[in-house]
């Protein structure tokens, strides 16, 4: 029987503070909400694996620090990545202006490849920035676009398994396979 083929990818969280970030990490990765956290500081990530189209994907997810103060480290979590997804507060009415920082910086300090989308987070609760703005911005910049619900957990796995689709397998890090080490034959002698 063939080996299934499993792939690796990194997926980068961005956003402004409080908009949701570990939020939607947590529940992709553990599938609960969680109901209050810290700021993240620095980066986080978790792993998951989902198996799509015959082949496995690993799917790290970088969980990145919103606060301004922490905004210069951002550039080193780019390395490597596959996809980035930028959050916004639907129900925040400057949180779509601060994507559009996110999307400069990534346009400014990302590799070329990477695949980026735009995802509106908090869909539960009254909206503040309409769809069809959102929308806009992310045909602007060729963004895939989506809306989320941490709290309730619509939309959340779709959206990543959307962008991994997107994503081609020649971008991913294919699983090293194993290397077989044997002891040396010792067919001389020394001394």
């Amino acid at each position: 029987m063939a080996e299934i083929p499993e792939y690796q990818y990194k997926f980068v969280i961005l956003g402004n503070s409080n908009v949701g970030k570990t939020c939607i990490v947590h529940r992709y990765a553990n599938e609960e909400f969680l109901d209050s956290s810290q700021p993240t500081i620095g980066a986080n990530f978790v792993t998951k694996r989902l198996e799509m189209d015959n082949c496995f994907y690993k799917i790290e997810v970088w969980d990145t620090a919103g606060q301004e103060k922490y905004r210069s480290l951002t550039p080193m979590y780019y390395k490597n990545a596959a996809a980035a997804l930028i959050v916004y507060d639907i129900s925040a009415n400057n949180s779509l202006e601060g994507a559009k920082d996110w999307i400069k910086e990534l346009h400014d300090h990302a590799p070329p490849t990477v695949l980026i989308g735009l995802v509106g987070n908090k869909l539960d609760l009254n909206r503040a920035v309409s769809k069809q703005a959102a929308e806009q911005l992310a045909q602007r910049y060729s963004l895939m676009h989506s809306e989320v619900s941490a709290k309730t957990g619509e939309n959340i796995h779709e959206t990543f398994y959307n962008i991994a689709k997107k994503l081609p397998k020649a971008a991913a890090q294919k699983k090293k396979q194993g290397l077989k080490l044997e002891e040396p034959k010792n067919n001389s002698f020394c001394c």
